[in-house]
Parts: C-alpha cells; sequence; structure tokens
C-alpha cells in the first residue's frame, strides 16, 4: 500500500450507497465529522487503523477497497486524451489518476464522447465516397452503437449484481433445481409459475434459437441447441419473467444514452441471471475452489458449457464471499473483442485489437487445446492467462460455424487457486511474456511484434540502420 492513501471518492460513494449522513458514518468509524469530510475531499490521507474500520463497517474485504479500481478508467483515460487528434505533447500518468480520482464521472464522459468521435470517424473514412454533399450533408446522422455503452457498464461494475445474483440462488434453491436434471426443472418452473409452455422446433437458416409468444405463452427453442445452450436459454426466460423489476431499476441506475443500449442492458442482465441460475453461487464457488478453477471439471459438474464457465467464474465478486477475480474475455478471429468482463486489473482495448502477443490469439492456431500464458502487463501485474477455442454451429452446410477464442486469467498471486499455473515458472523475471494492452498506448519499445508505434510519440528514423524493432521512437 502507498505511504499515502487518498480514497475519498469512494468513501463518499459507500456512504451514499448505504444512505449515511456523514455525522452517522463518523460515528461508526470512530472519527470526528469534520475529520471524516477531509477524507472524503482528499484532504487528508487514510490511516491504516481508519482503514480497517471502513472494511468491517462496509463489510468489505481489504483488497476490494484499496486495489486500484480506477485503474482501467486510468488507462482508458491515457489511451483517450493521447491521441494527437486532441493535441500534441502526452498527459502523464499522475496526472490522469489525480483527474480520475477527483471525478470519476467526468472521466467516464470524456471516454464515453472520445468512443463516440472514434466511431464517427471510423465511419467518415469508410464511407467518404458515399458522403451526400451540400444542404444534404446536414441531414446526415450516423447511428450510434449501443454495445459499447453497455459493455462499459456491465465492466465498471465488475461484471457483478448482487440483487440479480441473489434471485437466482434464491429461485435455485426454493425450486429445488439440481444440474443433472436442470433443463426439466426449468421446464416445470415456467409452466407452473408462469404458465409458459416450452418446445422444440426445427428452425430453417436464418430462423430464432429463442423465441417467445406472449399470446400463446410458448417459449420455442431451436433443436439444433446443445443441451447446455437449452437450458441457458430457459434461464434467460425465467430472468425475464420473474425478475423483470430488478432488470429495470439496473437499467435505470445504468443512464444508458439510448432506448436501444437499454434494450440490450435487459438482454444482457438476463443472461446474466441465466449463468447464476445454472451455476448458482454459493454451490458453484465452492466447487470451483475445491476444483482448483479447473474449467472442464466444472463443466461436467453443472452441465454448462466452457465459455458459460469462464464467464461466470469473472463474476464470483460477492461481499463477504468473494472468488478469486479473474478477466473473461472472447474475441473472433479478426482480434475483435466480442466479450470482455473484469474483476482483475486487467486493461482491455477500447479502440483497435489486442495484442499479438497474447495467447488469445494463438488458440486459434490449436482448435480445442487450452493454452497457458504467463503474462506480464506494463504496469508490472503478471497474470496466468488461460485460452481455448470455441465453436458455435452454423447448424447446416450452408450455414458457416462461427469461431471463437475465449480468454480466462488471473493475477498470479492467486496462482495457487488455479490448477493452470501448475508448471509455471512464477518466480522467474523473464519466464512471463511482455504484453501490452494495444500498441496505440503500449509503450515497450524493445517489442519486435508492434504494428505500429504508440500515440504521442516521436518515431526515430534512421535510412542506416535496420532494427529487428519496427519502430524506434522516444
Amino acid at each position: 500500500m502507498a505511504d499515502k492513501l487518498f480514497l475519498g471518492y469512494k468513501l463518499r460513494r459507500l456512504r451514499d450507497q448505504r444512505k449515511l449522513s456523514q455525522a452517522a458514518l463518523a460515528g461508526l468509524l470512530e472519527i470526528s465529522p469534520s475529520y471524516l469530510n477531509q477524507l472524503e475531499n482528499n484532504q487528508r490521507p487514510l490511516t491504516v487503523s481508519v482503514l480497517l474500520r471502513i472494511t468491517k463497517v462496509f463489510d468489505l474485504e481489504l483488497s476490494a477497497l484499496v486495489e486500484d479500481d480506477d485503474a482501467r478508467l486510468v488507462a482508458g483515460l491515457r489511451e483517450a486524451v493521447n491521441d494527437p487528434a486532441l493535441g500534441a505533447g502526452a498527459i502523464g500518468l499522475v496526472e490522469l489518476r489525480n483527474a480520475s480520482a477527483a471525478s470519476p464521472e467526468l472521466a467516464k464522459r470524456v471516454l464515453s464522447l472520445y468512443q463516440s468521435y472514434q466511431q464517427l470517424r471510423e465511419r467518415l473514412q469508410s464511407v467518404a465516397d458515399t458522403l451526400p454533399s451540400g444542404d444534404d450533408l446536414e441531414a446526415w446522422n450516423p447511428p450510434r452503437f449501443p454495445y459499447e455503452a453497455v459493455r462499459d457498464f456491465f465492466y465498471y461494475c465488475n461484471n457483478y449484481f448482487d440483487p440479480l445474483d441473489q434471485a437466482a440462488e434464491r429461485l435455485y434453491d426454493a425450486e429445488g433445481l439440481r444440474p443433472t436434471e436442470l433443463e426439466r426443472g426449468l421446464v416445470d418452473h415456467l409452466k407452473a409459475r408462469h404458465d409458459v409452455r416450452v418446445r422444440l422446433v426445427a428452425v430453417e437458416a436464418g430462423g430464432s434459437m429463442r423465441h417467445f409468444d406472449r399470446d400463446s405463452r410458448t417459449l420455442s427453442l431451436s433443436a439444433q441447441l446443445s443441451p447446455s445452450s437449452r437450458c441457458f436459454n430457459l434461464a434467460h426466460q425465467a430472468g425475464l419473467l420473474s425478475c423483470r423489476d430488478i432488470i429495470d431499476d439496473i437499467v435505470a441506475s445504468a443512464r444508458l444514452p439510448s432506448e436501444d443500449a437499454r434494450s440490450i442492458c435487459r438482454v444482457g442482465l438476463a443472461n446474466y441471471f441465466a449463468g447464476a441460475l445454472v451455476m448458482p453461487y454459493r454451490a458453484f464457488a465452492e466447487q470451483a475452489r475445491a476444483l482448483r478453477h479447473d474449467v472442464e471439471l466444472l463443466q461436467s459438474r453443472f452441465g454448462a458449457s466452457f465459455e458459460q464457465v469462464c464467464h461466470r467464474l469473472s463474476t464470483l465478486q460477492r461481499p463477504g464471499a468473494r472468488g478469486v477475480p479473474f478477466y473473461f474475455v472472447r474475441v473472433d478471429m479478426a482480434g475483435n473483442i466480442t466479450k470482455r468482463h473484469s474483476a482483475t486489473r486487467f486493461h482491455f482495448t477500447r479502440f483497435g485489437g489486442a495484442c499479438p502477443l497474447w495467447n488469445v490469439h494463438e488458440a486459434f492456431a490449436h482448435p480445442g487445446k487450452i493454452l497457458v500464458q504467463l503474462a506480464r502487463m506494463p504496469d508490472g501485474v503478471a497474470y496466468v492467462c488461460v485460452a481455448r477455442t470455441v465453436t458455435k454451429r452454423g447448424g447446416s452446410y450452408l450455414r458457416p460455424d462461427r469461431h471463437f477464442a475465449v480468454g480466462l486469467g488471473c493475477e498470479t498471486a492467486y496462482a495457487s487457486e488455479v490448477v493452470y499455473s501448475a508448471g509455471l515458472d512464477l518466480a522467474g523475471e523473464q519466464a512471463a511474456v511482455p504484453i501490452g494492452v494495444n500498441c496505440r498506448v503500449c509503450e515497450r519499445a524493445d517489442c519486435q511484434q508492434r504494428a505500429f508505434p504508440p500515440i504521442g510519440s516521436h518515431i526515430t528514423v534512421d535510412e542506416n540502420n535496420r532494427s529487428f524493432v519496427p519502430y524506434l521512437f522516444g
């Protein structure tokens, strides 16, 4: 922990969430209201004794409070504000950390604005030849992409939603559901509690994998779905029907920019509920620790897919019962990140492709094989990284399969709790592969895999010398 620790915003946010006055919280922490006011305004650093009392009052683990939760926000800001289009000269990490700590909501809005700018610039570049001219140009309004707004919301919530998670676990227990008979149990639940009939249907090309007809109260599932996918879709529908109020409350709190984004968020939260119902928190967390987070063994215990288990592992952040913090990511063959969730300090790229040295890319060369990598990010934090391909079947000859690589990882501080650390040289400084977030913001000067220099850097060109490193910069 740093000599001086300032957590004013976090402390104020915790107090607001519990609806406590400064005087009330000061009494619980056994300090004066004036001292608490100074702490919340970052005028005084936190002492160890006060920090420990805070964790006790709010039922938090120390790591959850003092770890750099804002690191992902700072990383995003650094990528955005150091874009040459926004001005010359780089803004240092200290200044960015100060700005993020002083007003994290403002920092998020700056990121949102930059993201909109990036999307608009890419769209303009791609359709430059077809842009209208004259008066028509003023009426041209390119559509916004709401998925990133929802993805960011999940990201900043650490991919954990306690009301939904608790509701799923209560439903699992109340209905007496079991992994070995989960599909039958969910079908019975939908019929008994919601008067919904489930049927399997043959689906032609372009059909739906799941369709709910409100008038007939019929849920149709594609016969092409695997058993784990059928259970997940049944649980998804159960979440929409039984937890609509909870989902709507969470969506309202997200303050998303459009109705499209709110609709996407509802689907995402229903999917979250589905994962929590198929793999209920306490039972899943207990098995995960006992099996040292072996994904394949967890698959067999809960009848879930490899991707579903990896995703669920990244959500085990219930206060007072936290699991190992994992990141979860899904990447397509072009390097696009289609899913990303994290309870770690691992930084995902917001703009452009991911680091080519990361093992999620290598996974495509070894279909179905689990790859393990010891990797170190530029901030010095090392991770045990697991990657494996997954395939979504097209269902017919004329409908191609979709291939993705799923990545799962945790910091090496938790390596002893993860089966995939077996055989890794965790102590060797040179054993870890040096990866980065993205070439745009990675400052590693000796990377031979670099696609282009980092933003804001000064490139050195020597016509008489060619280095193995693609770009020399300072």
